[in-house]
């Protein structure tokens, strides 16, 4: 079983490094203010609906609450929704003149839903910022000018302030803390912002702010318009033209819960991941290396290896960390850290699998 001692100390060497790396990352990550200045010039709040009448009211209501924002407008565009929800935005626009509501019937041929509608809404907004938000999220009062003084005095050209992840049922809590886990464990966040190589990128397009003249240097959303991820695509479409960003702090500044339990996170899981490697042999090679790191050291503690145990506590300090720095839980779910990158593994293939059948499909629409 030589082979297999070797494999499970590779997989706590990789652990421990991985961990050490987040450690130095939660020190690098940026911070905005908590108590920022007003700020000058006209901004944009950008935000593209469909079917979101549960959650829209509250979206709205924390936008039209912020402080330190003399001039801001809040363009929200409806994608042709089969429920409620231009009724409500409509209803709130009607009793605020900041709020304006714009309607599509849908994305044009080579275009998805959100990048079209994100594209429309660039189109219309006046701000010398662009500040794009999911109809999921909720802002804090400072969250807008936090996140532009953030922009500005950084000198970045996009930044995305990562909101604090909500997640109450069993699937939640083991799937969603890798969001933010995921990029301070493996990407190197300063040399991130400025790299142009693809790989070097994150972002999150629940709470995005860039600067309108970058966004449109880079052709903005029109650049990336057949892109599952847009936001990904959409910081490596500024990079490559010069521009820098990536991801910040966003615990105090906005909250999200993406998913309601796990049919809705495998459904939105499947439309995405598999896009998210670049290739079938990208995404095989992440996959074994997670396996590697995170499965492999905890099965051979079972058996009673020390290197085992020793990884796979690496791998749950690195977990703690990344839940005591983003706003998460920290106890007790970073012990069933193995336990979420085996589900993680699962959701991954679900996705190549259903993305070489053709049956991917986002809110009635084929991907």
């Amino acid at each position: 079983m030589n082979w297999w001692r070797t494999l499970t100390w590779a997989g706590t060497a990789s652990a421990v490094a991985l961990t050490a790396h987040s450690l130095v990352n939660a020190r690098a990550l940026r911070l905005p203010p908590l108590d920022p200045p007003p700020v000058p010039g006209r901004i944009s709040v950008l935000v593209p609906v469909r079917d979101e009448e549960d959650r829209v009211e509250a979206c709205l209501t924390s936008l039209l609450d912020q402080l330190s924002v003399p001039d801001y407008e809040v363009l929200v565009l409806d994608d042709a929704s089969t429920d409620r929800t231009a009724d409500i935005v409509a209803a709130i626009a009607a009793a605020d003149p900041r709020v304006r509501l714009l309607r599509s019937d849908g994305p044009e041929p080579g275009w998805l839903g959100k990048t079209h509608a994100c594209h429309l809404l660039a189109q219309a907004a006046g701000g010398e910022v662009l500040v794009f938000v999911d109809a999921d999220v909720v802002l804090a009062p400072h969250a807008v000018a936090a996140g532009v003084d953030l922009l500005r005095s950084t000198g970045l050209d996009l930044v995305s302030p990562y909101p604090r992840q909500l997640a109450d049922t069993w699937s939640e809590r083991l799937v969603q803390p890798l969001l933010q886990w995921s990029w301070l464990t493996t990407l190197p966040l300063r040399r991130a912002e400025v790299s142009p190589r693809a790989s070097l990128a994150a972002a999150n397009g629940q709470f995005l702010l860039v600067d309108t003249a970058a966004y449109r240097d880079a052709d903005g959303h029109a650049a990336v318009r057949a892109e599952v991820l847009d936001d990904l695509a959409l910081l490596r479409s500024v990079k490559a033209h010069g521009g820098r960003g990536g991801v910040a702090d966003g615990t105090a500044l906005a909250t999200c819960r993406m998913y309601g339990g796990w049919d809705e996170l495998r459904e939105g899981y499947a439309k995405s991941l598999w896009s998210a490697f670049g290739s079938a042999p990208a995404a095989g090679a992440v996959g074994a290396a997670l396996a590697l790191a995170y499965l492999v050291p905890p099965v051979a503690a079972l058996t009673g290896s020390k290197a085992g145990a020793l990884g796979y506590l690496a791998g749950v300090v690195g977990r703690y960390a990344a839940a005591e720095r983003t706003g998460g839980r920290s106890v007790p779910d970073a012990f069933a850290h193995p336990a979420s990158i085996a589900v993680f593994l699962g959701l991954l293939a679900d996705s190549w699998r259903r993305h070489g059948r053709g049956e991917l499909t986002w809110k009635g629409r084929t991907l």
